[in-house]
C-alpha cells in the first residue's frame, strides 16, 4: 500500500511539472503591452493597398502596421484598468469597460475592451502573454481591424537606434494630398520634438489637430502613430537629401493620403476666426432641435433669453470635440458665469435618431456635462450645413459660435488647437477675452 501511495505522489508531481500556469492573475497580466493594428485596406487593388502619389524612392516600411502601447494597472487583486499611451497623453479605460471571460467552445480566455463614448471596442482571445482579436467601430459599416498585443514590450515601432539623419524638432509646412480625390488637398503644420531616436508631436490643420503622436526616427525614416479608441493614425516619411520630407498618412483602413513637408517657421494656417461666418442676409443663428427627452431646444427658450450663448458644433465620435468638451466643462466649473449658457449641437454618424440620441445621452452622462445637448443632424458636412443654413459651411467638428445677450453673433471659431499643440495657450487667451466680451457688453468684436 505504501508503495502505491508513494508511486501516486511521484506521478502527481510529474504531472504538475508538465504544466505551466498560463495566467496567475484574474485578468490580463499587469504592466506594459505592445499592440499593433493591421490597417491595410480589406481588399487590395493592383497597387497592394499602398498610398498613391508617392515618389518611387519612398517605401512604407511598416507595411501599414500601426503600433501603440498600453499599460494594465491593477487597483486590487481582482480589478484593473488600462491606460492607452500616446506621447504625454494617457487615455483611461475604466474597469467597468473591461470584460474577461472563458470561451468554453474553444477553451480559451476572452477579452472585451470598450470605448463606449466612441462606440468602438477591441475583442478577442488571450493567453498569458498574447492577445489577438480585432478593433471594431460600430458606427461604421463592417469596420473591423485585426489587433495583436504582446506582453512585456514597451517600444512603439522598433528597438533599433539607427543614427538619425536629421533632428526634425520644430515647425514644418505640410501639404496633404488625398489618395482618391484630386480635390482633397489641405495644408497643415507639423510640430515635432525629437530626443535622439524618440519623436513626439502633432499636425495642426484648419479643422483641428491630430492629437498626441509618438514614434521614432531611424536614419532617414520617420514614423508616428496614435490610437485613442476613435482614430488610428499612422504617419511615415522619408527625409530627402535637401532635408525636406515626403510621406504617407493612413487613418484606419478607410483613408490614405501622401504628404510633403519643409521647415518653415513663418508658415501659418488661415485664421480660425475667419473660416466660418454668417451668409449675407443673415444676422442671427436660429435652430430648434429636440433633446433626448423630447424637449425642444432653441435660443427662444426662456433659459437663454437675455444671456450670452456658446453654441458648440460637435460629434460624439470626434476626439478633438471631446477635448474641447472637456475644456468647456472644466473651464466653467472653475469660472462659473451665470450670464452664459452653452448648447451643444451634435452631428452624429448614426442616421437613426434613437441611436444618435443614445450616443449623446451616454456622452453627457460619462463626461458629466451640465448643459443641453441635442442631435442636429448627420455628420456629413454638406448635410450638416443644411441644418444651419445661415452659415457659409460647416468646415470642422468642432466649431464654437459665440453669441451675445442680444443674440448677435460675435465670433465663430473653427476647429480646435488642443493641448498637444503650440497654439493651445493662444486659444485659451482668445476664448477668455471673447467670453468676457459676450457676457458683459453684448457689443460684437
Amino acid at each position: 500500500m505504501r508503495i502505491l501511495i508513494i508511486s501516486a505522489i511521484i506521478f502527481t508531481i510529474g504531472l504538475v511539472g508538465c504544466f505551466t500556469i498560463q495566467n496567475q492573475f484574474t485578468g490580463l497580466a499587469p504592466g506594459y503591452w505592445r499592440a499593433t493594428l493591421d490597417i491595410r485596406p480589406t481588399e487590395f487593388g493592383a497597387d497592394g493597398g499602398v498610398v498613391k502619389n508617392m515618389p518611387a524612392n519612398f517605401k512604407e516600411a511598416t507595411d501599414a502596421s500601426l503600433p501603440f502601447v498600453f499599460e494594465v494597472i491593477y487597483e486590487n487583486e481582482n480589478e484593473f484598468h488600462i491606460d492607452v499611451i500616446n506621447g504625454e497623453e494617457r487615455i483611461r479605460v475604466a474597469k467597468e469597460d473591461i470584460y474577461i471571460g472563458l470561451d468554453r467552445k474553444v477553451g480559451k480566455d476572452t477579452f472585451l475592451i470598450k470605448f463606449p463614448i466612441y462606440e468602438s471596442y477591441i475583442k478577442g482571445l488571450f493567453e498569458s502573454r498574447v492577445m489577438e482579436g480585432e478593433w471594431v467601430a460600430t458606427n461604421r459599416e463592417n469596420y473591423r481591424i485585426p489587433f495583436v498585443a504582446k506582453y512585456g514590450k514597451k517600444h512603439r515601432f522598433t528597438q533599433l537606434k539607427k543614427t538619425p539623419k536629421l533632428d526634425v524638432s520644430g515647425k514644418w509646412e505640410v501639404h496633404f494630398q488625398g489618395n482618391d480625390d484630386p480635390t482633397d488637398v489641405f495644408a497643415g503644420i507639423g510640430e515635432f520634438k525629437q530626443t535622439g531616436n524618440h519623436l513626439t508631436g502633432t499636425f495642426r490643420t484648419e479643422t483641428g489637430d491630430y492629437r498626441y503622436l509618438e514614434g521614432t526616427i531611424q536614419e532617414d525614416k520617420l514614423y508616428l502613430s496614435v490610437f485613442d479608441g476613435a482614430h488610428a493614425f499612422l504617419f511615415e516619411a522619408k527625409i530627402l537629401e535637401d532635408n525636406t520630407m515626403i510621406g504617407s498618412f493612413r487613418s484606419g483602413k478607410h483613408y490614405q493620403a501622401s504628404w510633403t513637408a519643409k521647415r518653415n517657421d513663418a508658415f501659418e494656417l488661415k485664421d480660425p476666426n475667419e473660416l466660418t461666418y454668417l451668409k449675407e442676409g443673415y444676422d442671427k443663428i436660429e435652430f430648434a432641435f429636440p433633446n433626448p427627452s423630447g424637449k425642444m431646444i432653441s435660443l427662444d427658450n426662456p433659459a437663454y433669453r437675455g444671456k450670452a450663448k456658446i453654441i458648440q458644433i460637435f460629434g460624439t465620435w470626434c476626439p478633438n470635440c471631446r477635448e474641447e468638451t472637456e475644456f468647456l466643462v472644466d473651464y466653467f466649473q472653475k469660472n462659473p458665469n451665470p450670464n452664459i449658457e452653452i448648447i451643444a449641437l451634435a452631428f452624429e454618424k448614426r442616421r437613426d435618431k434613437a441611436q444618435a440620441n443614445a450616443a449623446i445621452s451616454r456622452y453627457k452622462e460619462r463626461m458629466n456635462i451640465p448643459y443641453e445637448m441635442v442631435v442636429a443632424g448627420y455628420s456629413d458636412k454638406k448635410e450638416a450645413a443644411e441644418s444651419l443654413p445661415m452659415l457659409n459651411h460647416i468646415l470642422s467638428y468642432p466649431t464654437l459660435i459665440f453669441i451675445d445677450k442680444n443674440d448677435q453673433v460675435v465670433k465663430i471659431h473653427t476647429g480646435y488647437n488642443g493641448t498637444a499643440t503650440s497654439k493651445y495657450e493662444e486659444f485659451l487667451v482668445d476664448f477668455e477675452a471673447t467670453v468676457q466680451q459676450i457676457s458683459t457688453s453684448g457689443k460684437a468684436l
